[in-house]
């Protein structure tokens, strides 16, 4: 049966609402708002296999005078993107002091060859899928394991490889790390994400 979570952002104004369906592989659709670097509402849909491992993810992003979207769908000969651009997401971010984004999708989806994952910026539904696929949530300590992913920056839908690691801290935690960035994951018994710290807490249903 599918089942809703709710997250607040702590790190800016925003929440995120999830739809996930983990009967089979692993099925969310989901809505992100925010308010960091400006005002946008992104909405996503994601599918992964059995193995945990991501097929496709549609994501799409708007906000006053713009709207972007991008695709990804993994095959066995890799990763092919697609993406689309509606206004001017730069002009809006030039007018709130901000420089202008990257564009959306890949500029070489074959960089992103080994990534059997995905991640949405600012979302911590997306720290899930390895921890799921890694069989992490309920493991000892363990040594730290690096993965790549194909990693979505929020609101320009830029797509990039990225070397993420995590580490078992015993059960229902996990240490995740990117780059100079780090934060210790709190995890409910199904692997999805209860605290994010520094960017998002989960609002239970009372």
């Amino acid at each position: 049966m599918p089942r809703s979570l709710f997250w607040s952002r702590t790190d800016t104004a925003g929440t995120e609402h999830a739809v996930l369906d983990d009967g089979t592989g692993f099925a969310a659709r989901g809505t992100q708002l925010a308010v960091d670097p400006i005002a946008y509402t992104c909405r996503y849909r994601l599918a992964a296999g059995p193995d945990g491992a991501t097929t496709s993810l549609e994501v799409e992003a708007e906000g006053a005078g713009w709207s972007r979207r991008v695709r990804l769908e993994r095959g066995a000969g890799g990763w092919r993107v697609t993406a689309g651009e509606q206004g001017d997401l730069d002009a809006a971010l030039r007018a709130a002091g901000h420089p202008p984004a990257g564009l959306p999708g890949a500029d070489d989806p074959d960089r992103l060859h080994d990534a059997l994952d995905v991640d949405l910026g600012g979302s911590p539904l997306f720290n899930s899928l390895p921890v799921r696929r890694l069989g992490l949530a309920g493991a000892p300590p363990d040594l730290p394991r690096t993965i790549t992913v194909a990693w979505v920056l929020v609101p320009s839908l830029e797509v990039v490889p990225a070397e993420q690691v995590y580490t078992a801290l015993g059960p229902n935690r996990v240490r995740f790390a990117s780059d100079t960035f780090r934060a210790d994951l709190e995890l409910d018994g199904n692997g999805l994400v209860l605290r994010y710290p520094g960017v998002a807490e989960r609002v239970d249903a009372r």
